[in-house]
């Protein structure tokens, strides 16, 4: 419900500038509470780093990630709703640290200030169109940290292969071979093994489907990563729209008891 006036109200406090100037002071509020955010800033922008989910989504196993059934619709029964049937790892989604330790914790025991940390993009896209295999390295961080400065305390370190950009072509987004092998990039076990030592890092992002690649048959990234009680995103949109630092990255995530990841809204502020 809403008072007289009240949507003439709405419409101006939600103005593109009073909403950036909203997460500019979220960002500084929010700063006060962890580090990660110690040092706000005004943004300019907004960008969507979420691919739209669907049934013809590409998933690791091939099946339909969501399934939808209309209930009610709106001619017969006054309004529309959707009955969901959704696989927790698809899409544009968040492990959880449960989905790969057996102590770890579930999506509901993430803490709120770790989905809104510093984001740090690491472009590998012309090695990872040399070699879909390609792994992220300990050299291609020191690379960013090089030109970048030390990564941020509490940051995200996503992963810019240039996979997105294939998404539309399952064949090519899962990249499998006659013999059912998958083949995409992904971050390499001696590059997480070196962050959870040297850097305190929030999470993991990459825009392909895993964060192990392709290849891989024993996932050490997500037994090591998840293992350490840390988050990973999968299948992120948009990073090259993003730049390599500076940016702020807010990760919504469904509040859901026990879950071991789920689909996930995610924004940077640039």
């Amino acid at each position: 419900m809403c008072v007289p006036g009240c949507q003439e109200v709405v419409h101006r406090a939600l103005s593109r500038r009073r909403v950036l100037g909203a997460a500019a002071a979220f960002a500084a509020t929010a700063g006060a509470l962890s580090p990660a955010l110690a040092a706000p800033r005004p943004f300019k922008k907004v960008v969507d780093l979420t691919h739209t989910m669907s049934a013809d989504f590409p998933t690791f196993d091939g099946t339909p990630g969501i399934e939808m059934q209309k209930v009610f619709d709106l001619k017969k029964d006054g309004y529309n709703l959707y009955r969901w049937s959704l696989i927790e790892h698809s899409g544009t989604h968040l492990d959880a640290p449960i989905h790969f330790s057996e102590s770890g914790i579930a999506v509901e025991q993430i803490p709120a200030e770790v989905l809104a940390v510093p984001l740090a993009v690491i472009d590998v896209a012309d090695k990872a169109a040399q070699d879909p295999d390609y792994q992220l390295s300990r050299a291609d961080i020191a690379a960013w940290e090089r030109r970048h400065g030390r990564l941020p305390a509490n940051a995200c370190v996503a992963m810019n292969s240039g996979w997105a950009k294939r998404v539309s072509d399952k064949t090519k987004y899962v990249g499998k071979d006659a013999a059912g092998v998958m083949h995409f990039p992904g971050f390499s076990p001696d590059a997480v093994a070196w962050l959870l030592k040297e850097r305190k890092v929030a999470g993991l992002a990459v825009d392909t489907l895993s964060l192990d690649h392709g290849a891989s048959k024993d996932f050490k990234t997500h037994v090591s990563w998840l293992g350490a009680g840390r988050w990973g995103l999968e299948n992120v949109a948009g990073l090259d729209n993003v730049p390599a630092a500076g940016a702020m990255l807010m990760v919504g995530l469904a509040k859901v008891k026990g879950a071991t990841g789920g689909p996930t809204r995610l924004f940077a502020l640039v």
